[in-house]
């Protein structure tokens, strides 16, 4: 199985981008993790929704064939890391790919959301897209080490 970071945006801080690749390369070969990145829609004259159907379109592009879509939103399910953790698991029985969605600076567009097969939210706070990523990557890893019983995680 593997899970595939679909994210809205280029280019991360540094900062982001060093503690994104540190978790990243922790994980073990059966459950490798890929960041895909799509490019933010130039906004200049557009609507939102010009915008947000653009970047929808390249999302799509983006998606592994026949993957389970997870969109992350603020009005999706909020999960602790023991869920987490029994999500990651049944994906993983599951068998498919596993596509998590980050949207750009406007959101995910509505239909898109809506169609996905699951809607999570990491926070109830408005976090920068270069945080999202990287807590979005460490509770992916927090989740397999509990599943592994690793000692990443201590209860």
């Amino acid at each position: 199985m593997k899970l595939v970071i679909v994210a809205v945006g280029q280019r991360m801080p540094d900062w982001a981008q060093s503690a994104y690749d540190d978790y990243a390369k922790r994980f073990p070969p059966e459950l490798r993790v890929e960041l895909k990145t799509v490019k933010t829609e130039p906004r200049g004259a557009k609507t939102v929704e010009t915008v947000m159907a653009a970047e929808r379109e390249r999302i799509v592009a983006a998606l592994p064939k026949g993957c389970r879509v997870v969109v992350l939103d603020e009005r999706g399910a909020q999960l602790t890391t023991k869920a987490l953790a029994q999500q990651l698991k049944a994906w993983q029985l599951g068998g498919d790919d596993v596509a998590l969605v980050i949207g750009g600076p406007d959101g995910l567009e509505p239909a898109f959301r809506e169609a996905a097969h699951q809607r999570i939210r990491l926070s109830d706070m408005t976090l920068p897209h270069a945080m999202v990523r990287v807590l979005l990557i460490e509770q992916l890893y927090r989740a397999w080490s509990i599943n592994a019983n690793h000692p990443y995680h201590r209860e």
